[in-house]
């Protein structure tokens, strides 16, 4: 250990940082790490599952250390391998630092159970990862400078290459910067995007900026944290408000600054981008939150006179650290997939995860433009890829690259009383998106008993779309689908994409109910069915959508061209419906035109639940019924449902409630 801190005042003098791998069992791993931490003159920080002594951090909290620096660290992957935190913690480190990775040893590690694996693979137990790790591996052997330390190994050879000498960055604006800060006092009202990746300064040039101008500046972002470095940069012209807050105040100013602007919901972004004449966007094009180049194409596409920069020099870092380059070649952070057009004729072919094996080039390729066209996909997406179970792809070659990529999940298939059990609310097994959704929201009890396909993430090049050949490669999905139900699809909302997804020939059958934070749009789904059974089930829930609408439209705020279907009466399937919201979990959204149905039919007063569904809000309707909260109005809500039933029919409302028990306890 002796020998790496050595090595530290050469390595802030070159300005880079570096990595070193130590693997063997886990006590002696340990042992290695707490040397170097006690040798070490300065504090290093500590990220893994244990406690450990101070500094330290869980790896899902190291979010919360952005915007800070840190001399050394030591990243715990024994158990699990957080690759978002470790890509984030590595961006924390200053120059002249090093980053210890403390992995299992070396031959057990493929065939090694990944806790983190519990947050991605949807399996119930972790499972072992060895793509990932063979990857991992590769990058570690091709990276010249990162350093392995196997147990009962001799220690690496540490003679490492001389670097020419780094300038620290001095606070003021370099040579990039300042050409950005010239062209934007003189922009015109408009928009304009500053990317760049991480320790590139876009923050800091966003603060000079604000710093700079005459009239007056609205900063947001994700969070406050994640706008300090701005803070710093802007001085007492530093005014924070949240996305959300900002959306619902009055407030003006001559300029909106958006930092990390690629993890605001894109409809958000755009309700903001009309309220000021200036609009200043700075995101990551290249990291563990997702990409900024499907930023550029999704969201900024909306503004054809954006001004656009880039920023390329680090200044926290010297270029060609040896630590951002082994970060970026593991998480496959490099984005060059638009960097050629894919021209020529089109071949249609199925990837399966060994190619990360056998022929990663084509696997990469398609997580590059998967991950340039969802700016979303974050390295959460690339451990799904590669060792999730029941994972699909097809590919549209051409002969320089590819223009298409399909990304399918296997669902469905769980058992008649676990299915019953998620449609009563009673059980939410892990995975199973669209399965669990047709069974705890529609009208189907047994939906999830059927096996579906669904689509992922579809992806076609910029400079190949309009072709057709999103459907194209759907078209083929279907066609391979063996086995399944249906094919099925999760979108949110829009008429543009509701368009699409109707051409390929899939009907509606949900609509969500809220907006969700990501999209900023309500989740909907699509099913395409395969089979007589995936039949039924797609003109079941689709007909039960089209007669909830009549009610449900007055809680969506969005208009959909839905047939009118005919009102039905209080049947059996309506009765076990009820039967789930009183006696069970079911949402009253879920249960919303059998609700309508009861309170149209019973002579009970029923005061909460007459006055929710005419669209009363719960804080109002607690206040005015004496109810504490949430949990209190909803379980008198299930109650005046339950005497409503028994009103009409005693016998057959208790029957019901001791079936849902034998659901419940199954």
């Amino acid at each position: 250990m002796d020998e790496l801190l050595s090595l530290v005042p050469r390595m802030a003098q070159e300005g880079v940082r570096r990595l070193l791998v130590i693997s063997g069992e886990s006590h002696w791993a340990q042992q290695q790490a707490q040397a170097f931490r006690d040798d070490a003159q300065a504090d290093v920080l500590w990220v893994g599952p244990e406690v450990q002594a101070e500094p330290y951090c869980a790896p899902a909290k190291l979010v919360t250390l952005l915007g800070r620096e840190f001399q050394h660290a030591i990243f715990d992957a024994r158990q699990g391998f957080d690759v978002s935190a470790f890509a984030a913690l590595a961006g924390t480190l200053r120059a002249g630092s090093w980053l210890l990775l403390l992995v299992p040893e070396w031959a057990r590690w493929p065939h090694q159970p990944d806790t983190d694996s519990l947050r991605w693979s949807d399996s119930p137990e972790a499972i072992a990862t060895p793509r990932f790790v063979h990857h991992f591996c590769k990058v570690l052997r091709e990276s010249p400078e990162a350093l392995l330390w196997r147990q009962g190994d001799a220690f690496p050879d540490v003679n490492l290459p001389s670097r020419p000498r780094w300038l620290r960055a001095s606070g003021e604006p370099d040579a990039e910067q300042a050409a950005i800060l010239n062209a934007l006092a003189d922009h015109p009202a408009g928009v304009t995007a500053i990317t760049a990746e991480r320790g590139r300064g876009k923050s800091a040039l966003a603060g000079m900026h604000i710093r700079s101008l005459k009239g007056r500046a609205i900063v947001t972002a994700p969070t406050r944290a994640s706008a300090d470095v701005i803070a710093a940069f802007a001085g007492e012209r530093f005014h924070f408000m949240a996305p959300d807050a900002l959306l619902a105040s009055t407030e003006t100013a001559d300029w909106l600054v958006v930092d990390e602007a690629a993890a605001i919901p894109a409809p958000l972004l755009e309700q903001l981008a009309s309220r000021f004449p200036h609009l200043l966007l700075a995101t990551t094009v290249q990291g563990y939150e997702g990409t900024g180049r499907g930023f550029l194409l999704k969201f900024c596409a909306h503004f054809p006179a954006l001004q656009q920069f880039t920023l390329n020099t680090p200044v926290r870092w010297a270029q060609g650290c040896p630590l951002e380059a082994v970060v970026n070649d593991l998480l496959i952070f490099a984005d060059d997939s638009f960097s050629v057009s894919p021209s020529g004729p089109l071949s249609f072919r199925a990837i399966e995860q060994a190619q990360w094996l056998s022929e990663p080039k084509l696997p990469t390729a398609m997580y590059q433009l998967l991950s340039g066209a969802h700016y979303r996909t974050s390295p959460l997406d690339l451990r799904r890829m590669m060792d999730a179970p029941g994972q699909h792809f097809l590919a549209a070659e051409s002969p320089n690259g590819l223009a298409g990529a399909l990304w399918l999940v296997d669902e469905g298939g769980l058992c008649a009383e676990l299915s019953q059990a998620v449609w009563a609310g009673f059980r939410r097994p892990r995975g199973n998106l669209v399965a669990q959704s047709l069974a705890a929201h529609g009208g189907s009890p047994l939906a999830a008993t059927l096996k579906g396909r669904r689509i992922s993430r579809v992806a076609v090049h910029p400079l190949r779309q309009r072709e057709g050949i999103g459907s194209a490669l759907i078209a083929r999905a279907c066609e391979s689908a063996t086995g399944c139900d249906y094919l099925s699809v999760s979108f949110g909302y829009t008429k543009e994409l509701w368009h699409f997804w109707q051409r390929c020939g899939f009907t509606l059958v949900r609509i969500g109910t809220q907006r969700e934070s990501s999209s900023g749009c309500y989740a909907a789904m699509a099913l395409f069915p395969l089979t007589g059974a995936g039949r039924v089930l797609t003109q079941h829930e689709h007909l039960r959508l089209c007669r909830e609408w009549r009610w449900l439209s007055g809680w969506v705020d969005e208009k959909l061209s839905l047939p009118q279907a005919p009102l039905t009466m209080l049947n059996d399937e309506a009765w076990w419906d009820l039967a789930g919201f009183a006696f069970a979990h079911r949402p009253l959204l879920a249960t919303l035109g059998n609700l309508h149905l009861l309170v149209a039919q019973s002579p009970l007063p029923m005061v909460a639940l007459r006055r929710r569904l005419a669209g009363e809000g719960e804080a109002e309707l607690c206040a005015a019924l004496g109810l504490h909260g949430r949990k209190a109005l909803l379980a008198r809500l299930r109650d005046e449902v339950a005497l409503a039933m028994a009103g009409l029919d005693c016998q057959r409302t208790e029957r019901l409630r001791m079936q849902l028990k034998q659901v419940q306890f199954f």
